[in-house]
């Protein structure tokens, strides 16, 4: 099974992000050294229901592969329900999300909500291991909070069930994204599952090469999920391979960082029209040019554009 997953995964994974992981990004991501990428996070209930917008969160670029489709839900039954119409779309890899910390997922009882309840996981994961022999992943949390720490038992839940990879964000869900991802957490598991065959991955506060070359060699990690730390910065992917392979890496110069942007803003445009990829587009046009000089007189124009010229007009004049 390990051979198997290493042809869809490798080390330097983009993970999945609501809001920011489209195939536009995805594109970039992987143009830059991403081994795989994940969508964002689609509802099990809004994809077995046929919903237009949901589906619409399964399309790839032209050319993608290796695609991996996250999906959230609060329970096995609508995964079940929906397994027909995702599979139709031909998914690398199934991943689950149990991570998510957002209130509106949360109340429904998917997301992190899941870590209250470690066999609801187990009977998920054998839905679909039922219905497809497509590798399925959970992406989860230590615990709900500090006095719920549950992390060891819910991935053995899941890998009991049959999932082949496994990916950690080493906080509580009581924590979001604040305060910082507790790295022993990582050690701990990928131990505990060494030998298995069971990839184990992991997720939090992996903003630089350094960060992921760490998690890597001195925590047993068989690879990390970019997730914040590639917003605005795809280049991550790239310099992490340089780092592990030499040592050493080479940061992006202003002059690549907005034409990158240029680019990926094209083929938002591309792929969702003017309008919406301009407004779509603020959020990672803002990331790609932080810390370059003139940026924060650039970030009002982008703020106010709302065409692709003024917006690339507004980059270029960074150049």
């Amino acid at each position: 099974m390990r051979e198997d997953i290493r042809n869809i995964v490798g080390p330097f994974m983009l993970a999945p992000l609501a809001g920011y992981t489209d195939k536009a990004f995805r594109m970039v991501a992987r143009s830059l050294g991403a081994d795989g990428a994940v969508t964002e996070m689609v509802s099990a209930e809004g994809l077995a229901r046929g919903g237009e917008k949901t589906e619409k969160l399964l399309e790839r670029y032209p050319g993608e592969d290796k695609l991996i489709m996250q999906i959230f839900a609060p329970s096995s039954d609508p995964v079940g329900r929906c397994m027909e119409r995702l599979l139709m779309h031909n998914p690398a890899m199934i991943d689950i999300n149990c991570g998510c910390p957002v209130p509106k997922v949360v109340k429904t009882g998917a997301g992190s909500a899941l870590m209250k309840n470690p066999d609801e996981i187990g009977r998920i994961v054998s839905v679909i291991r039922k219905a497809t022999d497509i590798p399925v992943s959970v992406k989860f949390r230590l615990g709900w909070d500090s006095s719920s720490i549950n992390y060891l038992e819910f991935a053995e839940k899941a890998v009991s069930a049959g999932a082949s990879l496994i990916t950690l964000h080493a906080r509580t869900r009581a924590q979001g994204y604040s305060g910082t991802a507790d790295r022993s957490a990582f050690r701990t598991l990928s131990e505990h599952f060494r030998g298995s065959g069971v990839l184990v991955y992991g997720s939090g506060d992996v903003f630089t090469p350094e960060d992921a070359c760490t998690l890597i060699n001195d925590y047993g990690l068989d690879g990390v999920m970019f997730a914040r730390g590639a917003i605005g910065n795809p280049f991550i992917f790239r310099m992490a391979k340089e780092y592990i392979g030499e040592g050493r890496y080479e940061e992006p110069s202003a002059e690549e960082k907005i034409n990158t942007a240029i680019w990926h803003l094209s083929l938002a445009v591309s792929f969702y029209g003017e309008d919406v990829a301009c407004r779509e587009m603020r959020k990672h046009l803002m990331a790609y040019i932080k810390g370059i000089k003139g940026a924060n007189k650039a970030k009002a124009g982008i703020g106010q554009a709302v065409t692709f010229e003024e917006m690339r007009e507004t980059l270029q004049q960074l150049a």
